[in-house]
């Protein structure tokens, strides 16, 4: 009976002694956990006459335009749309090496609107600002950096919201095949 007392009392203070060890209180707020990019190789540059990987008649359509212009193509691709009597500015950008806080935090400094966003499984956001016009960027992190499509109704069109316009180019071109 003793051999059995002294066994519990061992395991007792074995388990005791395993909890007080492996327990600790960790300090600060639950915050979700950021999943890596979902395609941290793929490239979103200018390719085959693609911006984006999106081709111009995809970005008409996206945008449910009446006709498009593309007067600038590389690095950063620039559109000129129209649907009914607007006329749309549209510039599309991918900086290989860029970061999302970066971005955020020039969106921030400019007096942009910032709205968090999560657009085909990567991490985005949504700057609104009006000065010369409505504008908004989607912008998100894709491969190894970031890309935006920024939307402007040019003139007095500040009631209008550009920012979905803005998602959908986004949403396309992260969902678009090479």
């Amino acid at each position: 009976m003793r051999w059995r007392v002294n066994q519990v009392a061992v395991t007792a203070v074995t388990v005791a002694a395993i909890v007080a060890g492996c327990s600790s209180t960790v300090s600060g707020t639950a915050r979700r956990a950021h999943p890596a990019v979902p395609d941290p190789t793929r490239s979103y540059g200018y390719v085959d006459d693609r911006c984006g990987l999106l081709l111009d008649s995809s970005v008409q359509e996206t945008l449910a335009a009446d006709h498009v212009v593309r007067p600038y193509s590389g690095a950063v691709c620039q559109y000129v749309l129209t649907r009914g009597e607007t006329t749309i500015d549209v510039t599309f950008s991918w900086f290989e090496s860029g970061s999302l806080e970066r971005e955020r935090e020039l969106a921030t400094e400019r007096g942009a609107t910032i709205t968090d966003a999560n657009v085909e499984r990567h991490e985005a956001f949504l700057a609104r600002r009006n000065t010369t016009g409505a504008a908004c960027s989607a912008t998100a992190a894709a491969g190894t950096g970031v890309l935006s499509w920024w939307v402007q109704f040019r003139g007095d069109s500040r009631s209008a919201d550009p920012c979905p316009d803005a998602e959908k180019l986004l949403a396309e071109t992260l969902r678009s095949d090479l």
